[in-house]
């Protein structure tokens, strides 16, 4: 039986008290020792929380409480250890940032496909299926017949769309990202663009490979998740991927075998791309890794992420 429970939510909604909020939210973490990341600006909240069983009710309890976070997207998913070292209570001007003020989720997105009515949409041959994660997490897992817009951060996406879509606005457009806050971002900036219908995977990725079954399943691959179990499959179970602890992207099985790769150091996709002080931190990191081990302690440090975004 897994030891924790591992939430990821969101939700966009009116929160001129943000920063009041920020104070509330961290004393009931702490008081229950949840780890990992919120994000909270004045459009919404945004993060994933773990801990135990007792410890996520009452972080769930208190989203119940609070009118603005009714039909909050909400998760949970199991883990054998606990995927996070800290806890963060961040503030910030947008819950998942796509760079474009105009944008308003709360007034306007795409519209929403259940998991289980996702299929028969995205093999539909006149609708265009499209990926609205980043680069390194389609490359580990996307569905069949998705279009990668080959982007290192959300933050261009508007330009994809621009230089690559402007010819199918009246085409169906179905995208999807790893929970669903992407696409609320992504479905309100095309229809603001003059996309005439824009649907997304209510719920993301995740609520997917919890809900349809593997044998009706159109996923190929493993869903890159914001923690340390770092992808997870069917049933939102663990996956086979590690990660570079230098750049923080997905590390595979080939990966781990090439000459480029030193655990904990470097991959064969930042190994001569790294700063020097990102490389020397690494180094460093990995050696006190080692001594924890060696103890038998956790290791809690940290290196500066070399690249990377919050789902």
């Amino acid at each position: 039986m897994s030891n924790f429970i591992v939430a990821a939510f969101y939700k966009f909604a009116d929160l001129p008290d943000f920063e009041i909020m920020q104070k509330t939210l961290l004393s009931l973490c702490q008081k229950h020792d949840l780890r990992g990341t919120i994000l909270l600006a004045k459009e919404g909240i945004n993060g994933t929380i773990s801990g135990t069983r007792s410890g996520m009710d009452a972080l769930a309890a208190f989203f119940k409480e609070e009118p603005r976070f009714v039909d909050m997207e909400y998760k949970e998913s199991q883990a054998e250890t606990i995927p996070f070292y800290r806890l963060k209570v961040r503030l910030k001007k947008e819950i998942v940032t796509i760079g474009v003020p105009t944008v308003n989720p709360n007034k306007e997105v795409g519209t929403y496909v259940k998991p289980e009515d996702w299929n028969r949409l995205i093999s539909d041959p006149d609708v265009i299926v499209l990926d609205t994660r980043n680069n390194y997490e389609v490359g580990i897992g996307t569905f069949k017949k998705a279009v990668n817009p080959e982007t290192e951060t959300f933050r261009e996406f508007p330009n994809y769309v621009e230089k690559n879509l402007g010819d199918y606005k009246d085409k169906k457009i179905a995208m999807f990202c790893t929970g669903g806050i992407r696409c609320e971002k992504a479905s309100s900036y095309m229809l603001q663009e003059g996309f005439k219908e824009v649907y997304h995977l209510q719920g993301g990725i995740l609520k997917y490979l919890e809900t349809v079954k593997s044998e009706e399943s159109l996923w190929e691959g493993e869903c890159f998740v914001f923690d340390n179990r770092v992808a997870v499959t069917e049933n939102v179970k663990e996956g086979s991927f590690d990660q570079c602890h230098a750049c923080r992207y997905p590390v595979s099985a080939q990966d781990m075998e090439s000459v480029h790769y030193q655990k904990g150091i470097s991959c064969p996709r930042c190994f001569d791309k790294l700063p020097e002080k990102t490389r020397l931190r690494a180094i460093e990191r990995q050696r006190q890794v080692e001594i924890a081990a060696k103890h038998n302690k956790p290791h809690i440090g940290r290196v500066a992420h070399f690249s990377g975004e919050q789902h």
